[in-house]
């Protein structure tokens, strides 16, 4: 089987990582990256025919300080549900999940968009249920992880991190939170404490 070698155009497909197994898929006009899971740069074709992976891929957790995060969760105001992530230019991104379904992948019809190999063009959906949000793989070939676990389907919480191809993006709940409730809470303490 012809290897092929980071920084060639290899036409579109899958092509698996020869050192590690890593899977990404390519646009005809991309060249191979170096793996973004083990840094390796030797790449063959991958099979139309299979849909296992012969090994289990294991990722390197990169130094991320979440420094942002903690800035970014005390500058959101407005109530609501967010998936956060820094984007290669290192901005910083809050997209508000307000829809019943958001599509994360490298089409141009994602609502999150990340183009980017290691991101399958239909990777994830985040679908609003009666019991939150749901974060669900959607037959991606490098697998959606939750806290560093890959699932097929998980519930998302606050200060969950979605792992995305190499993009980490986290879940953050911003309660509404009514200033009437807690003075009328405060009052009621007083009052019990004076009596």
């Amino acid at each position: 089987m012809k290897a092929w070698t980071s920084g060639n155009v290899a036409g579109t497909g899958t092509f698996r990582c020869t050192d590690c197994d890593y899977a990404v898929s390519l646009d005809a006009v991309d060249e191979l990256p170096t793996c973004p899971n083990c840094g390796g740069t030797e790449f063959v074709r991958a099979s139309l025919f299979t849909t296992a992976q012969t090994s289990v891929v294991e990722f390197t957790p990169a130094f991320d300080d979440n420094g942002w995060l903690d800035e970014l969760r005390e500058g959101l105001n407005e109530p609501g549900q967010y998936l956060c992530y820094r984007s290669d230019n290192e901005n910083v991104v809050a997209f508000a999940l307000q829809r019943e379904w958001t599509r994360i992948g490298r089409s141009l019809a994602a609502d999150i968009r990340f183009d980017d190999p290691t991101v399958s063009r239909r990777h994830a959906l985040i679908v609003r249920q009666p019991d939150g949000l749901r974060v669900l793989d959607d037959r991606s070939l490098n697998g959606v992880f939750v806290n560093g676990e890959r699932v097929e389907w998980s519930t998302l919480t606050d200060g969950d991190e979605v792992v995305i191809g190499r993009h980490h993006l986290h879940f953050v709940d911003v309660p509404a939170i009514s200033g009437m409730r807690y003075s009328h809470l405060g009052e009621r303490g007083t009052g019990a404490s004076s009596g």
